[in-house]
């Protein structure tokens, strides 16, 4: 845009003519000042539009992954009414309570723990872990999962923070039982814990070796299982069709309870399917361990994500998959989908029906893909989708853009239309411009 050679308008003045975005008058004023300054006051409007977008917003994630780590990972509805809640309050006594009294001992009771506890995340819960049964002694790892996650969380370095000191054992593709025994019964490494750390985000394939949850579960030490992504019971009650097939080998908390482990940690936004948080469920001794150590007050969640952890072990302890968003966005068939997209189609007069695979995500489930349908456009139309009102993340494949409906919820199939229109629209103009 050329520059006004008119005299600017004050700073106060501007920033009330964009009053009608509804941002505060301090950032307007901001973005006003900014503007001025820039000898451009009419790029104004279009500063308070990139602002309102810098924000955190809805947006509908047609990609088809469906637990899209920068999208925040598992979608769950917040319904807090504003109102106060018994957080800490002892509702039968009037004492002061517990805030791990609530949420906490459903979710033990839907994975068939003793008890439970929730922290911020899963990294949280490991440091917890570690911190409260191990601090200045030994916890023996297997070398093949030594692993590192998304932001740079590594398992040797939370182990350092946390005060305990890694005991290495087996190798990168091998680790037997023999090698975790020896290295309690290794007096020098003087070991509290043997931990076995899922590998969730990656697979090592070939000549390989590790023991199960059973074989360690009688080590002279407690076993703490890592199971990260959060999948309560392999059995899947609350699906009317039992297990998806793409669950297979993906450890639970329930069977890994049942198998030996002594504590399970996993995270709250994966496979659980809620709000981020960190869970860590099995022996009441070793939770009320966890529970008194200092570190998990700093860790402790609030009440809004405790409020929807109570929400959603409700869910699953009716039984009730259709009750959480993402364990009905996976379980719907692949023909529901393309009649959804067949629908769009019509209504738009735009893009192509087409099959497509959508993934778990999240650092979960690595190399599993499942049917899914969808849209598709030909070119790349991923920065137009994403300038709607309600922005569309999609996804570009070879130069075709591609709508997976797996991940979308049906009750946004209206939008979805509206926003195809718009993408299609700003593209060609764009073009012809």
């Amino acid at each position: 845009m050329a520059h006004s050679a008119e005299r600017p308008p004050s700073v106060d003045k501007l920033a009330r003519s964009l009053a009608g975005s509804g941002l505060p008058h301090p950032l307007l004023v901001d973005v006003a000042r900014e503007a001025i300054a820039s000898g451009d006051h009419e790029s104004a409007a279009d500063r308070v539009a990139d602002l309102q977008r810098s924000l955190l917003q809805p947006v509908l994630n047609a990609t088809g992954v469906l637990l899209h780590t920068n999208l925040g990972r598992a979608p769950w509805p917040s319904s807090d009414a504003g109102t106060y809640r018994n957080l800490e309050l002892d509702l039968a006594t009037g004492d002061r309570g517990s805030r791990q009294a609530h949420a906490p001992s459903l979710l033990a009771k839907a994975c068939g723990a003793e008890a439970a506890i929730v922290v911020n995340n899963c990294a949280s819960a490991v440091m917890l872990v570690l911190g409260a049964l191990a601090k200045g002694r030994g916890v023996a790892v297997s070398r093949g999962e030594l692993v590192e996650i998304g932001g740079g969380f590594r398992v040797p370095e939370v182990m350092e923070q946390s005060g305990a000191t890694l005991v290495e054992v087996g190798t990168t593709n091998r680790t037997r039982r023999a090698d975790f025994a020896n290295a309690v019964a290794n007096q020098d490494n003087d070991v509290a814990l043997a931990m076995q750390v899922h590998q969730s985000n990656y697979k090592i394939v070939g000549f390989t070796e590790a023991p199960t949850t059973a074989e360690l579960s009688d080590l002279d030490v407690p076993l703490v299982a890592d199971i990260g992504s959060g999948l309560l019971d392999e059995a899947c009650p609350w699906l009317r069709d039992g297990p998806p097939a793409w669950l297979k080998n993906e450890p639970a908390a329930r069977q890994t309870l049942e198998a030996g482990a002594d504590l399970v940690v996993f995270s709250g936004d994966k496979l659980l399917g809620g709000p981020q948080a960190g869970i860590i469920a099995g022996s009441a001794e070793l939770v009320a361990s966890c529970a008194r150590h200092p570190l998990a007050r700093a860790l402790r969640p609030g009440g809004l994500v405790l409020a929807s952890l109570q929400e959603l072990a409700m869910a699953y302890l009716r039984r009730d998959g259709d009750a959480i968003p993402f364990w009905r966005m996976a379980s719907v068939p692949v023909a529901e989908l393309t009649a959804r997209a067949e629908k769009v189609r019509s209504a738009v007069g735009l893009g192509d029906v087409v099959d497509t695979m959508s993934v778990p995500g999240g650092g979960t489930l690595p190399s599993v893909e499942f049917a899914s349908a969808g849209l598709s456009f030909a070119g790349n139309y991923r920065d137009a989708f994403r300038s709607f009102s309600t922005p569309v993340i999609s996804r570009v494949v070879d130069e075709t853009t591609v709508l997976d409906l797996r991940t979308v919820d049906p009750e946004y199939d209206d939008l979805l239309a509206e926003a195809i229109t718009h993408a299609v629209s700003k593209q060609t103009s764009g073009a012809n411009g």
